[in-house]
């Protein structure tokens, strides 16, 4: 995999988002003439299963959101072990931090003997001056992804999100709840996944048109965070400046 894959794999994505809303378009268009139903057999699609249809769009962003995170986090870690290249007094101080932190399952809970086990086999690494291999960071529980989150995580890994000034005004206005578009999509899938709020109850009030516009600025704002990752790990940030290949060293 490489970077060039993210756009596609979110593409992909996002537009299995983007049909479902535009079923749910149609089915309200239909409501307007009166109780939409299905032609061949006469069933009627009642207001309770609508609201059901309307809640799965917050599964379906929340699913997006992490998702396209954990692919951009993925992609990161796979660029520092591409092809036995790096070394890890390479990485600049926050991926270092973060090799450490897996490599020596610092932040795990574990016997002392097992603790002692991993510190010894990362000081062996080091002292033979070997290349890293593939590792993974901890990038926390499920169901906490929002864009707080996002830039705090991208933040921790030493990319830098530089977003539109319209984009950050967008995911910080606020909306239904009193919560930005990330927030809300985030609380509502834990308020359904968690069984605290019914999908009937979910949707209720809210429209096809609110759900696009939700849709339209978490898609805005995932596209320019994959930006960012793209071009932090292109231009091989996430080593030493005096590490870089000749020519990304500006």
């Amino acid at each position: 995999m490489s970077t060039a894959d993210l756009f596609p794999f979110f593409e992909e994505r996002f537009s299995e988002v983007d049909s479902y809303i535009d079923f749910l378009e149609k089915i309200e268009e239909a409501t307007q003439s009166g109780i939409p139903r299905i032609a061949v057999s006469e069933y009627r699609i009642t207001a309770k299963q609508q609201r059901i249809l309307y809640s799965s769009v917050y599964l379906q962003l929340y699913n997006l959101v992490e998702a396209t995170m954990a692919r951009c986090v993925s992609e990161l870690t796979e660029a520092t072990s591409n092809a036995g290249k790096w070394h890890p007094h390479q990485l600049n101080d926050n991926l270092l931090q973060e090799w450490v932190r897996s490599t020596a399952r610092t932040h795990a809970d574990m016997p002392a003997p097992n603790r002692l086990k991993h510190a010894l086999e990362m000081s062996a690494h080091i002292v033979q001056q070997l290349p890293i291999k593939p590792f993974v960071i901890d990038v926390g529980g499920g169901g906490n992804w929002d864009d707080e989150v996002i830039y705090k995580m991208a933040e921790r890994l030493g990319c830098p999100l530089s977003l539109q000034g319209s984009t950050q005004a967008n995911v910080k206005r606020k909306r239904r709840d009193g919560l930005g578009p990330l927030q809300l999509v985030k609380n509502r899938r834990n308020g359904l996944a968690h069984g605290s709020v019914s999908f009937v109850d979910c949707a209720d009030g809210v429209v096809v048109r609110e759900l696009r516009e939700t849709s339209q600025c978490v898609e805005a704002y995932l596209r320019e965070v994959i930006a960012c990752f793209k071009k932090y790990i292109d231009a091989y940030d996430f080593l030493r400046p005096d590490s870089r290949p000749s020519g990304d060293t500006a």
